[in-house]
């Protein structure tokens, strides 16, 4: 049975170089092992005293929709939970899929806010928005981009 952690919940994300990274579940699936995610620097060095205050979603480096087994299975701590948690404040349900190559145009994917990997609409956009990918990353992938994106 899947192991639920409540929207709002805060987990360390552990960097390939050492330290950690924040993230905050926004929206989860209770079908799956998927979750959207908002992920924050600074880099912590131990999991200690780890900031959870002042969280928001411009505030994060990226967001992304990924596997929670690494949070079920504990290798991604979960730390709390915010305490002024308002799903609304958190988007989860538009997302582009962007061609890697570039032939075609970007689509704007809309999920069901219920279920934030149920797509029920699509619409080609003339430009890319500044939103999440619409793919799904494993656990490995998202810790490396945050290594990346958080190495000084």
């Amino acid at each position: 049975m899947k192991n639920m952690r409540p929207d709002g919940s805060v987990f360390l994300v552990p960097l390939r170089n050492g330290g950690f990274a924040r993230g905050v579940i926004a929206g989860s699936s209770r079908k799956n092992n998927l979750i959207v995610s908002y992920f924050f620097g600074p880099k912590y060095e131990t999991e200690k005293n780890v900031d959870i205050l002042g969280m928001s979603p411009e505030k994060a480096v990226i967001s992304m929709r990924s596997s929670d087994i690494k949070i079920n299975n504990g290798s991604w701590p979960v730390i709390g939970q915010l305490s002024n948690w308002n799903s609304d404040d958190w988007p989860t349900t538009k997302a582009v899929r962007r061609d890697p190559k570039g032939f075609s145009k970007p689509l704007l994917v809309t999920y069901d806010r219920a279920d934030p990997f149920k797509i029920i609409g699509e619409e080609i956009l003339d430009a890319d928005l500044n939103l999440p990918s619409s793919g799904e990353a494993g656990c490995g992938f998202v810790e490396i981009k945050l290594t990346d994106l958080l190495s000084t």
